[in-house]
């Protein structure tokens, strides 16, 4: 498997895997979409995306967005995206991808990563604590335009 951060250049690859990762939280397929908004992330340096392949094959990506916490005065990156073909589950692509983001803290010394998934995705809960987050009990509340 390689990883690599993923630039314009690489959009061909990653708007289907960004799209599918959308259609899995039940939104409306949209490749044009996709493609403005990861051009924009991208262009101007909002995110950090990296994108996993396997013999070639674009199978997964994690997006990171930077954002800081008040209380400890560290900058830290919010986990928004993990997304893995479903052809390539269950062997260590969502791992990897998870453990190049938690270097990335350490190499940038930032306090960590903060993510939110959905409480009816076992799978993906049963990862995060897998590779060493914790659950916390706190409430979450939204505000929608």
């Amino acid at each position: 498997m390689d990883i690599i951060e993923a630039k314009k250049e690489h959009l061909h690859d990653l708007i289907p895997l960004f799209d599918g990762y959308r259609i899995f939280y039940n939104q409306e397929s949209d490749f044009l979409g996709a493609r403005d908004f990861l051009t924009d992330r991208l262009t101007k340096k909002e995110s950090i995306i990296y994108l996993a392949y396997i013999e070639e094959n674009p199978v997964g990506f994690i997006q990171l967005y930077p954002i800081f916490s008040s209380v400890s005065m560290e900058p830290m990156y919010i986990l928004n995206d993990l997304f893995v073909d479903s052809s390539y589950r269950n062997i260590g692509v969502g791992g990897s991808l998870i453990q190049i983001a938690k270097n990335l803290c350490v190499e940038k010394n930032f306090k960590g990563m903060i993510l939110e998934t959905q409480t009816t995705n076992k799978l993906a809960q049963r990862l995060y604590e897998k590779v060493g987050f914790v659950k916390d009990e706190n409430l979450h509340y939204f505000w929608n335009k």
